[in-house]
């Protein structure tokens, strides 16, 4: 079932927050920082629990706070594709607004994470009298749409181990390192829809990189041995 959203409020507010410096709310002057205050709803949501569903009509905008979020689409047959790894300061749901439509992914918590909920008639407000806000969110929105259109592109040629090896130095990318690990743990599942590839394919190639001395596994979590035979290998597009 999709969460409701409870009305729980930041302790710090929005003028604190560190997740909104990251976010396109970050150049919000105090007026407008009073207005997300007085309508945001904060949730705490758990790993694996959804926060907004493919097809469902958009109530309002989604503001990471805390914790890693994937966004995905449904394909034929049930398969289904990571579209974006969402962390904080990322907002979700803004193109279905912006379209007046319904949502084209699903988003779903990958780990125990906090999210803001801003109504759709606060964002309007917003929107409405301030130009930079809506600026930001149609460059956001034209830089979504260039990623997806190359990795379209991208996938129609790129071999699976590749992409694999891409999405391992993606994730070392957006979410940083401790030591040789990689500050995310991801289903070998997960791993595989973020590649566009099976389970079976993607568990088989991180064992492959693991026994070339590549990568190291333990559980759900990846270390990167070599980094420049890793980078070798997404440089591979044929």
């Amino acid at each position: 079932m999709e969460n409701t959203e409870s009305n729980r409020p930041l302790p710090s507010g929005c003028q604190l927050c560190r997740s909104r410096m990251r976010s396109v709310f970050s150049h919000l002057h105090a007026a407008d920082l009073q207005l997300l205050d007085s309508c945001r709803q904060e949730k705490e949501y758990k790993a694996g629990e959804l926060i907004f569903k493919e097809g469902s009509y958009p109530k309002g905008l989604y503001c990471v706070g805390k914790g890693k979020i994937k966004v995905t689409h449904e394909e034929e047959l049930g398969f289904q594709q990571i579209l974006h790894l969402a962390g904080e300061g990322d907002v979700m749901g803004y193109r279905a607004i912006l379209a007046e439509d319904t949502f084209s992914c699903s988003a779903t918590a990958l780990e125990n994470s906090r999210i803001c909920f801003i109504p759709r008639s606060s964002l309007y407000t917003l929107l409405e009298t301030n130009a930079r806000l809506a600026l930001r969110l149609a460059q956001l929105l034209a830089g979504e749409l260039k990623k997806a259109e190359l990795k379209i592109t991208d996938h129609t040629h790129r071999p699976v181990k590749s992409r694999i090896a891409l999405g391992i130095e993606w994730l070392s990318d957006r979410y940083g390192m401790e030591g040789n690990a990689i500050k995310a743990s991801l289903k070998r599942s997960d791993l595989a829809h973020l590649a566009g590839t099976t389970r079976e394919t993607a568990t088989r190639i991180l064992y492959d990189l693991q026994a070339e001395g590549i990568i190291q596994l333990e559980g759900r979590r990846i270390s990167i041995v070599d980094k420049q035979k890793l980078h070798q290998l997404t440089s591979f597009s044929r």
